[in-house]
């Protein structure tokens, strides 16, 4: 029940724009990294170490706080962690906007709307690096902002999806190769990658099962999956940019640019360049593999909960 409603209420409300717990726990990452920074693998892992920690203590305080007051309590408290974890209505609606701007030719627009998708530098990019970028960006945050939120909610309740909030928030912030946090942020990093291999595959097999839904071929995603995913450098992103290339008939992959270097990617898929309809049918699918995940983490949570049931009401032999 409270899988379900954290995924409506995410559906009906998106982000909040002012107070969103996500961007007060970043907020607190970057006052402690102000203490805990130093160039150094040990530095990024105490640091990472520290917030993660404190989330899952958050997590089962709240759970424990509930025990004995029903199913209804835990329900709540499981709505507000699940919508403070997902992002997939926010990333739609993201998508679909750069989606217009890219119609309109508004390329100041669309490289201004960039950030909010994904870390690339949007000035060295023309309408068809934006594009390119912008569906890229779609199908990793399919996975990152929505799938794997959902099925940790499912698998661990509570504490489980705060952590994962939180390593994803992190990832975001340090994360990356930066002269900065090459080393700091090796942990966090790391710790995402750990997070989501599970989640990653589950979104490219919903991929190929709901690539019949906008025109595409569920054989061709399936086999741009187990071809080229290996090829990525990210043992997570490339499973489902690879997925959802197949699923759209489209490449993707080639050189990618970020603020401090420059990326030759593989190629993943088959066909042309994504063009701003591609983009859209990306929305689409995305949208298709979020209502399916959802589906699977209201009937995965079901199926353990019945299971734990069954063990506390069981005799002893």
């Amino acid at each position: 029940m409270g899988i379900a409603a954290g995924y409506l209420a995410d559906v009906a409300l998106a982000d909040p724009s002012r107070g969103h717990p996500v961007a007060l726990f970043g907020s607190a990452a970057s006052a402690l990294e102000r203490v805990t920074y130093a160039d150094s693998r040990a530095a990024g892992a105490l640091h990472t170490g520290a917030l993660l920690s404190a989330l899952a203590a958050l997590g089962l305080l709240t759970a424990r706080s509930h025990t004995g007051r029903g199913a209804g309590w835990t329900a709540a408290a499981t709505t507000a962690a699940t919508f403070t974890a997902l992002g997939g209505t926010s990333l739609l609606r993201t998508g679909d906007r750069m989606a217009a701007l890219l119609r309109d030719g508004d390329i100041d627009g669309a490289r201004a709307l960039l950030p909010a998708l994904c870390g690339r530098d949007p000035d060295a990019l023309d309408p068809a690096g934006l594009t390119r970028a912008a569906v890229e960006s779609v199908a990793e945050n399919t996975s990152d902002a929505q799938v794997a939120p959902l099925l940790w909610a499912a698998v661990g309740g509570v504490p489980a999806v705060l952590v994962y909030r939180g390593a994803n928030t992190l990832d975001a912030m340090i994360g990356h190769r930066s002269p900065r946090y090459a080393r700091f942020g090796w942990a966090a990093a790391r710790f995402d990658d750990l997070m989501n291999l599970v989640a990653a595959r589950v979104t490219a097999a919903l991929t190929v099962v709901c690539a019949p839904l906008v025109g595409g071929s569920a054989a061709a995603s399936w086999r741009a999956w187990h071809r080229d995913a290996r090829r990525h450098p990210s043992p997570n992103a490339g499973v489902v940019e690879a997925a959802f290339a197949g699923a759209l008939g489209i490449r993707l992959g080639g050189p990618t640019r970020y603020t401090h270097r420059l990326e030759i990617r593989p190629t993943l898929g088959d066909g042309p360049a994504p063009d701003v309809a591609d983009l859209s049918r990306a929305v689409r699918l995305s949208r298709a593999v979020q209502t399916a995940a959802a589906g699977l983490a209201v009937g995965l949570a079901g199926m353990l909960s019945a299971a734990r049931s069954g063990r506390r009401v069981s005799p002893r032999r």
